[in-house]
């Protein structure tokens, strides 16, 4: 399943960029989530990834580890491809 992935990043570990994603790299790996994407926003989040996750547990434990970590905070949200959503929508207009 996609998410798209909301993120926000601590004052404590803005500064260190390239420890940060090796930390969030290696949990993201290790617990079978891919890395499809990142973008660097502006605004109320600071990036935005785009991962491929084997289930909604496994990205609510990424969640989870990274708050905990103090890396930031992410809001996960699934994303659902085109024909899914077409799909769900003949399924509501029928009965």
């Amino acid at each position: 399943m996609k998410y798209v992935l909301l993120g926000t990043l601590s004052v404590d570990w803005a500064g260190k960029q390239t420890e940060r994603t090796a930390k969030a790299r290696a949990k993201l790996e290790k617990l079978g989530i891919k890395l499809e994407s990142i973008h660097y926003t502006q605004g109320p989040y600071d990036f935005v990834d785009v991962v491929d996750a084997p289930d909604a547990e496994v990205m609510l434990a990424f969640s989870v580890w990274y708050a905990a970590q103090g890396l930031g905070r992410i809001q996960s949200l699934p994303a659902f491809d085109s024909q899914t959503f077409e799909s769900a929508v003949r399924q509501a207009s029928t009965g």
